[in-house]
This record gives C-alpha cells, sequence and structure tokens, in this order.
C-alpha cells in the first residue's frame, strides 16, 4: 500500500478577501473614528492558529491574546497600556514589522492607512 502524499499549501495572503465587519461598542475609543476589522483563519499549527486579519482606518481598543504577527500592509501604531504588569509601550507598524503580544495587554489600535497582518496565535 503506497504511503500518503502531502502536498504544499499557497494562499495569496495580501490579495486574500477579508469581509470587515463594526467593531463591537466595547472596542470604540472615545473621539476616534470606528473602524471596522475582520479575518480569514488559514490553518493551524499545533495549537497555534494562523490567519489574515485586516483593519480599516480609525480606532479601536482591544485585550489581546498570545501572538506574533508580520504587516503586510498598511501603517498604525499601537498603544499599549499600561496595566497589570505591562509597561506602556507605543508601536509603529509599517509593511515587514513582526510583533509580539502577550495575552491581557490592553491594546489601542490608530490605524492610517488599512492594516493588514497575517497571525499566528499560542
Amino acid at each position: 500500500m503506497p504511503g500518503r502524499i502531502l502536498q504544499a499549501g499557497i494562499v495569496q495572503a495580501d490579495a486574500l478577501e477579508v469581509k470587515h465587519v463594526a467593531i463591537g461598542d466595547e472596542q470604540v475609543v472615545a473621539g476616534q473614528a470606528s473602524a471596522t476589522a475582520g479575518y480569514r483563519e488559514l490553518g493551524t499549527l499545533g495549537d497555534a492558529e494562523i490567519g489574515v486579519w485586516e483593519m480599516s482606518r480609525g480606532a479601536m481598543q482591544d485585550i489581546e491574546a498570545d501572538e506574533y504577527f508580520v504587516v503586510l500592509a498598511g501603517c498604525a501604531t499601537v498603544q499599549i497600556l499600561e496595566t497589570e504588569g505591562f509597561g506602556a509601550q507605543e508601536l509603529v507598524l509599517v509593511p515587514g514589522s513582526v510583533v509580539r503580544l502577550h495575552a491581557g495587554m490592553r491594546t489601542r489600535w490608530i490605524v492610517t492607512e488599512t492594516l493588514r497582518k497575517i497571525y499566528i496565535t499560542l
């Protein structure tokens, strides 16, 4: 009986359709334009989820999961708020930025050019 043949897969992450929805009320940043966001899961590797996430121009706040991501397109600033043992930081994101976020970080995302990233959540 022949063995199973595995094949590689390819996805054009920069051209993949990602449907956006309005951010939830709990994510609205007072005084800032609200954004839309969406994602497409690509698959898993062990316990990690891998996908494409995109956010329109505007702002939102969030509580993060354990995540690594690589920015494919767009520009944004992510403010990490000082809380629960995390120090305040400000990250400027441009294509090629590689970022590590930790579970429980409270963040504020301010996107000036639609942001698209490949993420791996742990």
